[in-house]
């Protein structure tokens, strides 16, 4: 095995977030800082409530008040203490919290792609910090891991020049795709029922209109309505082609369809990075959405009808819609797991054939002498 062999190069972003540890944990620690205090600024201050939101922007303030006090305590031992699992594992845990807060950073973008505008500014500015977060901290753990491989002891900067084979993902994890995708099946016939002229839940055509009006939709999502084509179902489309691309090999490498590009390999960051902010949005809105609609079918928390004749008929547009989010983040999930693990640079010390020289060597072992 030569030098040429493998690249010394620092140019993955992993690899720059652990040569600036303390740069990117300050920058963790600031985004804490700052998040803290705006939630202390929409719920116990009140200074931000307005509206009838107030409640439920009340209760994601005083929770996302404690996950910013949480990842600051977690980002200050990353500083003092680099390197030590537990103080990772705490990190990772105020990520995942982190993550939750961003539950309904989706409908946001959503709304304001087709110019219906957000429910609530301050928690729309909530469920954005919450993504930032989970960003900023998910990268202050990455870059106070180990300096070393954990496989074979070399930096993680000795990483081949080209990335593994293209590979499938296992079985069980196409299993999951198919669950994730078959899930948007009852919400994109519900969508398609409305867009045709048919009536779902009470609701025909005409009332949609009328209310997509009247909640300022944009004429984008006006023009598609009338041509019979819903965007929130392009979007479902467009999440279920992002999660075969993670467990299938085109993937990894542009297939023939994509004319110029075929051939070429897929850069890792263009399906992890959608993928990622998916996981991030989806998953806990479906979930937390889920959870929300269960106690309101029991009873335990009212239900406001909307736009719709019923309490009921909101109800089962809310589980047609929240359940089919909450199986697709599942299976966003577990793909983007998969495809991080099969796209993730050799490592030197465990290549297959080839790995050992002529004397035995182990190839870590070797191309640490050679870098000394």
């Amino acid at each position: 095995m030569t030098d040429s062999a493998w690249t010394t190069k620092r140019g993955s972003l992993g690899e720059r977030w652990r040569d600036r540890p303390h740069w990117v944990g300050r920058a963790a620690l600031g985004w804490a800082v700052a998040q803290g205090a705006f939630a202390l600024a929409c719920g116990p201050t009140g200074a931000l409530l307005s509206g009838d939101d107030g409640r439920l922007t009340l209760w994601l303030s005083w929770y996302v008040t404690v996950v910013s006090v949480l990842a600051a305590g977690a980002v200050v031992c990353a500083l003092r203490n680099p390197g030590r699992p537990g103080v990772r594992r705490l990190l990772w845990a105020a990520c995942g919290l982190s993550a939750l807060s961003a539950f309904g950073l989706l409908m946001d973008v959503v709304g304001l792609l087709f110019g219906q505008g957000v429910d609530s500014t301050p928690r729309a500015v909530l469920h954005a910090l919450g993504l930032v977060g989970m960003v900023l901290l998910a990268a202050t753990a990455h870059a106070h891991g180990s300096a070393g491989c954990p496989r074979c002891g070399l930096p993680h900067t000795a990483r081949s020049t080209a990335g593994p084979a293209p590979s499938a993902a296992p079985r069980r994890v196409h299993a999951f795709a198919w669950a994730g995708s078959l899930a948007f099946a009852p919400y994109a016939w519900m969508k398609t029922t409305w867009v045709t002229g048919g009536t779902f839940a009470g609701i025909t055509d005409d009332d949609m209109l009328a209310a997509a009006r009247r909640n300022g939709a944009s004429g984008l999502w006006l023009t598609l309505e009338s041509w019979g084509v819903d965007g929130t179902a392009l979007l479902a489309a467009l999440g279920v082609f992002l999660l075969f691309g993670l467990i299938r090999p085109w993937g990894q490498v542009f297939p023939r369809w994509t004319l110029f590009l075929a051939g070429r390999r897929v850069p890792r960051w263009l399906p992890l990075v959608p993928a990622l902010i998916g996981v991030g949005t989806l998953l806990p809105y479906g979930v937390v959405g889920v959870g929300y609609v269960s106690l309101a079918t029991a009873g335990l928390l009212p239900v406001r009808p909307g736009d719709f004749p019923t309490a009921d008929d909101a109800l089962l547009v809310a589980w047609t819609g929240l359940t089919a989010f909450a199986v697709y983040g599942v299976a966003l999930a577990v793909a983007t797991r998969s495809y991080w693990s099969r796209t993730r640079p050799v490592c030197p010390g465990t290549t297959g054939s080839g790995a050992d020289g002529p004397a035995g060597i182990p190839a870590a072992e070797r191309l640490l002498d050679e870098r000394r």
